[in-house]
């Protein structure tokens, strides 16, 4: 009965918990609306800045970024911590203007890199896979797909907290087709997007503890190999999608050609060397631009 009470407690505890954050971000989440998304960016960024890096989070991004770039002094690595919490202060803040943005419309906060190669996999009749990192405000990348014609669904992890995921969930909607939860149903949805012939779009820098362990930045990792995995079985396009903040709310995307994938007889071999090739990709990516990148994710093992 003891025990009982005990979880009882933290069940309330945790309810309250995600009660009081969900106030807090639903009341954010509507005065950012409220603002034009040039000032809301600058709030947020400024915010992000000023409090981010005195966060519990900020130990892991320091570890991280001195383990991956060991010829960099404290005081560089902690001006990149601090313009990661920027950069991650002005995504909270440009999520409610998102959906909003017109992607293709002359001189918008968008441009975009690549776009023949987007019209290519809306008319060509064949399934792709297109994977990108979680950089600058990654949640750009969805309009910038969809007002293209792009026919796609999303893998999506849910947030821990209920409301908040609720609030999140109908906003990515809102960009896109069917939204592919983490798991077995996830895995069975996104073998049924590419049979039906359409896209599925990924992200894929974070740790995956049932992926393979591949170089990252040097040292192994635990990678997803789904990506890989998929346009392998169904031998279709894998297309690196990035995503760039250029300054303030303006952002650049660049849809890539696709990874030249092997494809022989040895599945493991050719997921592996697949894998490590999107670890390369990002891994240029975040190196030109290590601000903008989620050094708070635990992506290595003793990070």
């Amino acid at each position: 009965m003891r025990g009982c009470g005990v979880a009882d407690g933290r069940l309330l505890f945790r309810r309250v918990r995600h009660g009081i954050e969900a106030v807090a971000i639903y009341g954010a989440f509507g005065l950012f609306r409220l603002l034009p998304l040039g000032f809301a960016s600058a709030i947020g960024g400024w915010l992000g800045r000023r409090l981010g890096p005195w966060l519990r989070p900020s130990g892991i991004a320091r570890r991280n970024l001195a383990a991956t770039f060991p010829e960099k002094t404290p005081a560089e690595i902690e001006a990149i911590v601090a313009a990661m919490w920027e950069n991650l202060g002005r995504v909270g803040a440009e999520y409610p203007h998102v959906a909003r943005l017109r992607v293709y419309e002359p001189d918008g906060a968008v441009e975009v890199v690549g776009a023949e190669i987007l019209d290519r996999l809306r008319d060509d009749g064949r399934p792709a896979v297109l994977f990108s990192g979680h950089l600058a405000n990654w949640e750009v990348i969805r309009p910038a797909l969809v007002q293209r014609g792009l026919v796609f669904a999303a893998a999506y992890r849910a947030a821990n907290n209920p409301w908040v995921d609720s609030l999140i969930f109908h906003g990515r909607r809102d960009m896109t087709g069917p939204l592919i939860p983490k798991g077995g149903q996830g895995a069975r949805m996104a073998l049924k997007t590419l049979k039906s012939r359409q896209h599925l779009a990924m992200f894929v820098d974070q740790k995956m503890n049932d992926g393979i362990a591949v170089p990252f930045f040097g040292r192994d990792a635990m990678t997803a190999t789904a990506a890989v995995d998929l346009a392998r079985k169904f031998e279709c396009p894998l297309v690196p999608v990035r995503i760039e903040r250029l300054g303030g709310a303006r952002f650049r995307v660049t849809v890539e050609e696709p990874l030249d994938l092997p494809l022989s007889r040895d599945r493991h071999a050719d997921i592996r060397a697949g894998t490590i090739r999107i670890n390369q990709r990002l891994e240029a990516w975040i190196r030109e631009r290590p601000e903008q990148w989620l050094w708070v994710h635990r992506r290595w093992s003793d990070g």
